[in-house]
């Protein structure tokens, strides 16, 4: 191969490859972004949520490998809006003080079919971490939105002590929605 043969081939190569990392977009939260749980007391649910988080994505449905999502939880921020339930929540629960964040990370994803992804990734919560499936849709736009669901087993995290321990009162698990809407890190 002429070495004017081999530098064109090497242009090619290099440019082939910018343009593989430009199809994963990296994208930041925007407002009207949430992230609620639904946990139940005896019997009935009890829905909260946790204003303060932030999300970072890096997303292309055609480059699932170059996926991967970061969410930080401030603890103390959760909410139920119920004044009786909400220090008991960011204290005996959360401990909150001791344990101040939590944070998901995700660097493996799936397809599911259609529009429908599943992020397999890692929950650290009150000093465990532990592998969490958030399985989420993902609608694409100027700015985009994933809307998703998972399940946290509170106990794998050592989430309610004392008296909370036992799950008569408040089941294991506790169910996470959330809807992040998206715009371009720039």
């Amino acid at each position: 191969m002429s070495a004017d043969r081999l530098r064109r081939f090497a242009l090619a190569c290099a440019l082939l490859s910018c343009t593989a990392f430009a199809h994963a977009a990296d994208y930041v939260q925007a407002a009207g972004s949430t992230l609620q749980f639904t946990a139940r007391y005896q019997g009935d649910p009890v829905p909260g949520r946790f204003p303060g988080f932030t999300t970072t994505l890096r997303f292309d449905p055609q480059h699932l490998a170059d996926a991967r999502l970061d969410v930080t939880i401030p603890l103390a921020s959760a909410t139920t809006g119920n004044e009786d339930y909400d220090p008991e929540l960011t204290g005996t629960f959360f401990e909150s003080q001791r344990f101040p964040q939590a944070r998901y990370t995700a660097t493996k994803f799936r397809a599911l079919g259609g529009n429908r992804y599943a992020a397999d990734g890692t929950l650290s919560l009150h000093g465990a971490s532990k592998p969490v499936t958030l399985v989420f849709t993902w609608t694409a736009g100027a700015k985009p939105v994933l809307s998703g669901t998972a399940t946290v087993k509170r106990l794998d995290f050592g989430v309610g002590g004392g008296d909370w321990k036992q799950t008569d009162l408040v089941p294991n698990e506790v169910a996470i929605t959330t809807k992040v809407v998206f715009t371009p890190k720039r």
